[in-house]
């Protein structure tokens, strides 16, 4: 206590200084007259221009967190926009598969592409179906848009799906509405060429490719592709023919295996 009065002496000048400031003030709010008014209202001004620039930082600040939240609410929109386009997507699928298999007259199995297949040497698929739900090997793998491929390994609740983009894989086809038949390969992308085809058939661009039913493998009439360019060998007498692929292999999800040809009483 003792200290802090010599320092409250030491300091009394400043001290005194401070109250009388602090009294001029309290005499200058409380007091109504009209000249006391009038200096307010310059204060006032006064103050209100030099906070101009705090408020407007202010402002900023308030301004980028609402672009902020507003950017966030767009990302959710869109990302709940491009979810329901998905499930729309893959809804319409649904519908056109389940079309599909009612109108086959083959005994299709419904499936899922689980994943991509880890055969190295291999262009492969693997889907949620195995030898419980009566798949056997080298059955025949389908969409409502054309053949995709055929199974290679069956386990019992998945299996692996040669593609037919595997460089490996050959299918008998023929071609509408002239008949003419070949064997398919992979080129490269969704493209394949038909080969061992007759130079005398007559082929045109957009022509439909179905398997030929010259196969043990693969029933007759399912859709491949369709024609896309045709040229001649030279020194032989046949042509070869590029079809594209009916169906997207990229985007594989819903797919059919084919288990047997219904009975007619069926």
């Amino acid at each position: 206590m003792r200290k802090f009065y010599l320092a409250l002496i030491r300091q009394r000048d400043h001290v005194v200084f401070f109250l009388a400031v602090l009294i001029s003030f309290t005499l200058i709010l409380t007091n109504d007259s009209r000249d006391i008014a009038i200096l307010r209202g310059k204060a006032n001004d006064a103050f209100a221009f030099m906070y101009q620039p705090v408020s407007w930082l202010r402002s900023m600040v308030i301004v980028e967190e609402e672009a902020a939240m507003l950017r966030e609410k767009n990302i959710q929109l869109k990302l709940q926009v491009e979810s329901m386009l998905n499930l729309a997507n893959e809804n319409e699928q649904l519908k056109n598969l389940l079309n599909y298999k009612r109108e086959s007259q083959l005994r299709l199995l419904p499936a899922k592409v689980i994943n991509k297949g880890i055969t190295s040497n291999m262009s492969t698929i693997t889907i949620d179906v195995g030898s419980e739900h009566g798949v056997k090997r080298n059955a025949p793998i389908l969409t409502p848009n054309g053949v995709i491929g055929k199974t290679v390994a069956v386990g019992k609740y998945s299996s692996t799906v040669q593609v037919i983009s595997d460089v490996n894989f050959r299918l008998s086809v023929q071609i509408k509405p002239s008949n003419a038949r070949g064997i398919l390969r992979w080129v490269y992308g969704d493209l394949c060429e038909i080969r061992e085809v007759q130079k005398n058939s007559e082929i045109n661009i957009g022509d439909r490719v179905l398997t030929s039913g010259f196969s043990d493998i693969f029933p007759k009439d399912l859709p491949v592709g369709e024609v896309t360019g045709i040229r001649e060998e030279r020194g032989s007498f046949q042509k070869i023919v590029t079809i594209r692929f009916a169906e997207n292999l990229g985007s594989l999800i819903n797919i059919f295996v084919i288990t047997t040809i219904r009975n007619a009483v069926e």
